[in-house]
């Protein structure tokens, strides 16, 4: 029978939350406390970093499935259970609070909005935001997944939607997984078209932002912000 190797007190990430608060935690403590219990041959703060090495980044623990944590050392079908539910409680409470009324003043605020969202796609995600007349956004609706081909905006479905809303304005995003958010010909064209459509249904054509990796492109302005 092997004995589970235990942490000092002192360094118990549970008993730290407590002392210090929770924004104190590495990554590596924080995962620890959903793990709750190591193994006989290392504890349970180096049984998370065990995880987080088989990682890239963060924001890979976003996309990993059950499987994939299976094949951790140590890791099991419970431990697995409890991070996949934990991510997903984490998903929902984003989504909840991205649901309340966001105002977008300017092309930071669509950036801010959607780069936790889409910075981290393995594939293009097209997006179209519905602004009204206080530019608080009506509805968030993702058009298609893919890469962008004139063939695949329909402007009288997009602008279909504006009408049913009675928006006032849209804003087009979408992302680019390479990181690099600089727009493709296809990427204007497609701009091109669907600032035609906008000017001919009289509704406010904002800008099409392309979202990289701490960067972002406006195309209206032509112009490249990093952060």
């Amino acid at each position: 029978m092997y004995l589970v190797k235990e942490m000092p007190k002192n360094e118990r990430p549970r008993e730290r939350l407590i002392e210090y608060g929770v924004s104190s935690l590495s990554n590596e403590e924080l995962l620890a406390i959903l793990l709750r219990t190591g193994m006989h041959d290392f504890s349970v703060l180096e049984l998370s970093k065990n995880v987080l090495y088989h990682l890239e980044s963060l924001e890979d623990l976003k996309r990993i499935s059950v499987e994939e944590l299976l094949n951790v050392k140590g890791i099991k079908e419970a431990k697995a259970c409890t991070i996949i539910a934990a991510i997903e409680l984490g998903k929902r409470l984003s989504n909840h609070q991205e649901s309340r009324k966001k105002v977008i003043n300017q092309t930071i605020d669509v950036y801010h909005l959607l780069a936790g969202e889409l910075s981290h796609l393995m594939q293009e995600h097209f997006i179209c935001l519905y602004l009204n007349t206080k530019s608080e956004v009506l509805k968030k609706e993702t058009i298609f997944i893919g890469t962008i081909n004139q063939t695949l905006i329909h402007p009288r479905e997009i602008f279909k939607t504006a009408i049913k809303l009675s928006a006032a304005a849209v804003i087009f995003v979408h992302n680019h997984p390479t990181g690099d958010s600089t727009p493709s010909k296809a990427d204007k064209d497609a701009t091109y078209m669907l600032m035609e459509g906008s000017l001919y249904m009289g509704i406010d054509f904002i800008d099409h932002i392309v979202i990289g990796k701490n960067e972002y492109y406006s195309i209206k302005e032509q112009k490249k912000t990093r952060l």
